[in-house]
């Protein structure tokens, strides 16, 4: 029989990290994220590398 479950993925997210925001951090990013059509992961996401680019400059 076949193996059942989620497939598997290239390169797994296997680390968690905790951030705690203020109340009008996290509003900022709920409303960014949602005006760009994203999750709040996927927007942090984004502004970690758009901050590891420019750090390499």
């Amino acid at each position: 029989m076949a193996k059942m479950g989620r497939p598997t993925v290239d390169d797994p997210s296997l680390h968690r990290v905790t951030v705690r925001f203020t109340e009008s951090e996290y509003q900022a990013l709920k409303k960014y994220a949602e005006s760009h059509n994203q999750t709040m992961t996927q927007a942090m996401k984004i502004g970690i590398e758009l901050l590891y680019r420019t750090s390499q400059k």
